[in-house]
């Protein structure tokens, strides 16, 4: 069984986490640690992040993080040891360096149905299977 469980969510998106946060539970069991990740993305380019003021990036990341507080809150059972984080970057990139930083077991995160331009696995999903060096359970939406 899994000890360290790494979930990746999407606050603004409840398929992206409903069913793979079950799931993560159950691997879990009583003895696990569940890492919870969202991933504030970053601006892209340098001349879309001038359009901002100064502290938006920072207010952006206190606001992201208590909202997933806040999630972690209403939908991790108590008596499960679970640690948020907040990201800052491309999700996958994001998902796979936090993935090795805690040295996660397994990362367990939902994939929405596909496109037909990304068949089987959304565009992040796919990426982190493919990159990530432990495994990955995608749990569909």
């Amino acid at each position: 069984m899994p000890r360290t469980i790494l979930l990746p969510i999407d606050l603004s998106e409840k398929g992206s986490w409903e069913k793979a946060l079950a799931e993560a539970l159950s691997l879990a069991g009583d003895k696990g640690v569940l890492h919870v990740v969202s991933v504030l993305p970053d601006f892209g380019m340098a001349q879309v992040g001038g359009f901002f003021g100064k502290s938006f990036e920072k207010d952006a990341l206190a606001a992201f993080g208590k909202s997933l507080a806040e999630w972690v809150s209403e939908h991790v059972p108590d008596g499960v040891e679970v640690h948020p984080h907040v990201l800052h970057g491309t999700i996958y990139d994001e998902i796979l360096r936090a993935a090795g930083k805690l040295k996660v077991d397994v990362i367990v995160m939902g994939s929405h149905r596909p496109e037909f331009k990304d068949y089987l696995l959304g565009p992040n999903a796919a990426r982190v299977v493919r990159h990530a060096d432990c495994s990955v359970y995608v749990v569909r939406g």
